[in-house]
């Protein structure tokens, strides 16, 4: 058996019960082909912290990509001569590709490889970008931003599963999933930051042509540096399953984009989200019956993983809110340009990264994340309800940067820990779908809280302006006051966050397990090994005695 990518393998026997030190080896590598559930052929990887870089651009080209855009969007508008209503779709092209597809693409990454499918995600993600920065009218711009969601859906769960199988041992892979956590937490910001940067001193293309010089070093490097993935077993592609997920996420982000552009009682929203109802419910009734199944139920039975997933969903919502209404504050109360814009959230990244460290390396590791996660959902809210008190007449140093850290560092409690655990204890051959899960549940909460909070603040705006005297700064006010409800609005996503992942994440800290280890082989297609996946989400309690669901598993 092949060393780990992290170092030599430790001796001894593997224990699928019982406490293991954070600072200890906890088994086998499952780089090798007798424990990785079925999928053999996975290598060394000799540069684990290059590749690290490599998966992290990647990352970040995916998720900047959901906010570079905008801050360029006027111009873009401008140059092709558009109308208002298709600037959101500029938007929605991208967002209903993404979300629809990411689960297919993250079961491609486990059927076909994982540096393969990364490879192709990352070269069609950049020839798609050079379509759109190249485009001469807006069906076209439209057309490469719907590419570019495709392949996103393809790169983005392979950037993940590429980071889970790459670092197996516990203490590195704490300090990976604290930066690409990290990396996913502050990528919105980063992509205002940069947005404005490009189109103040370049122009609106350069925010799509910056992700072919991603790509090429992305490729170059990751074709020298990642190994190759190549599964033993290629089972049938659950088609009617990618059917079912595919449209129901599609109508789903499609009837949320259609609430935000029109109104609720509008009968796009109310129909499309009818559908998508139907067809998630098929989904999950689907899943559970067939023998290759797209989204295996193993991969969301264990609490700690459901919880994760979950926090993920409300994180990339309250993100989103944060983004969108913090920057119209600052450009259109502060008189902030772009690239002003863009560097006052630097802060909150800053807090945001530290934190993430901090939260995979010592907090998870020692106290485990039921007083974690939480902690984080109440330092979120609370930074979004001191947001609410900005006004016409606030600024910047003492009115906005304190909440901004405090989301930060709220933030990076919850996105790398949720990240990091929502992968923890998969097999091999589910790393991809888990992964795409993750980027499913951030993608559908941004779509959803984007969608509400603009809702709700464009309903508190006409409200405000119908029930206060005219006055010159009659509409200002009224903005800052639609800001602070739909802040008020993320702080309940939040705050229901909270409670959840009290009752859902278990006591004690995650079992320091190598990801994709079994007991006796693959289980069949559709069935689970030994131990099972769920073993290694599980938690030790602080008495000493297993309480996951892996001593309760089938097999274990």
């Amino acid at each position: 058996m092949p060393s780990s990518p992290d170092g030599p393998p430790p001796s001894g026997p593997s224990s699928s019960s019982g406490p293991s030190s954070p600072d200890e080896p906890s088994g086998p590598s499952s780089s090798g082909t007798a424990g990785d559930g079925g999928q053999g052929g996975e290598e060394h990887t000799p540069h684990p912290w290059i590749a690290l870089t490599v998966i992290g651009l990647a990352q970040l080209m995916v998720v900047l990509d959901a906010t570079i855009v905008n801050i360029a969007l006027p111009s873009a508008q401008r140059d092709l001569g558009f109308s208002n209503d298709g600037r959101q779709w500029v938007i929605t092209a991208y967002t209903l590709a993404f979300g629809s597809l990411l689960l297919l693409g993250g079961r491609l990454a486990d059927l076909i490889g994982r540096r393969r499918t990364f490879v192709i995600g990352l070269l069609g993600f950049g020839v798609a970008s050079a379509l759109g920065g190249a485009a001469g009218s807006f069906k076209a711009l439209v057309a490469a931003r719907a590419f570019q969601g495709m392949f996103g859906a393809l790169l983005a769960p392979s950037a993940l599963s590429l980071l889970t199988t790459t670092f197996t041992q516990p203490r590195a892979r704490s300090r990976a999933f604290g930066i690409f956590g990290a990396i996913a937490g502050s990528g919105g910001a980063v992509g205002l930051l940069l947005g404005g940067v490009l189109t103040e001193h370049l122009s609106w293309r350069w925010t799509l042509y910056v992700n072919i010089v991603i790509a090429v070093i992305a490729v170059i490097c990751g074709m020298a540096i990642l190994p190759p993935h190549r599964p033993t077993k290629r089972p049938r592609l659950d088609l009617p399953g990618t059917f079912l997920v595919a449209g129901g996420l599609f109508c789903l982000v499609y009837g949320f984009s259609s609430a935000d552009t029109e109104n609720w009682g509008d009968w796009r929203c109310w129909g499309a989200l009818i559908v998508s109802g139907v067809l998630l419910a098929g989904f999950v009734a689907h899943e559970a019956r067939t023998d290759n199944p797209l989204l295996p139920p193993r991969v969301v039975r264990d609490r700690n993983r459901a919880a994760s997933f979950f926090s993920v969903f409300i994180a990339g919502a309250g993100m989103f809110g944060v983004f969108l209404f913090l920057t119209y504050y600052l450009q259109r109360t502060l008189d902030y340009t772009p690239v002003k814009t863009g560097l006052a959230f630097l802060p909150m990244i800053g807090a945001l990264m530290v934190t993430a460290q901090l939260s995979t390396n010592v907090l998870i590791p020692r106290i485990g994340p039921k007083p974690v996660v939480p902690s984080g959902m109440g330092l979120a809210a609370a930074g979004l309800i001191w947001l609410t008190g900005l006004n016409l007449h606030s600024s910047y140093a003492p009115h906005v940067l304190p909440p901004l850290l405090v989301m930060g560092v709220g933030l990076g409690l919850v996105m790398p820990s949720a990240i990091s655990l929502a992968t923890l204890g998969v097999v091999k051959r589910d790393q991809g779908v888990a992964s795409a899960t993750v980027n499913t549940m951030q993608q559908v909460g941004g779509s959803v809280g984007t969608a509400l909070f603009n809702t709700v603040a464009a309903h508190a705006v006409t409200d405000y302006v119908r029930t206060h005297p005219r006055t010159p700064d009659l509409v200002a006010r009224a903005n800052v006051h639609s800001y602070a409800v739909a802040y008020w609005c993320a702080t309940g996503f939040f705050a229901a966050g909270l409670l959840v992942t009290v009752l859902l994440y278990q006591r004690g800290r995650p079992r320091d397990l190598a990801v994709g280890r079994t007991t006796g082989g693959d289980g069949g297609p559709g069935g689970d090994s030994g131990s099972d996946a769920d073993s290694g989400a599980g938690t030790d309690s602080s008495a000493g005695a297993g309480t996951g669901t892996g001593a309760r598993s089938r097999g274990g």
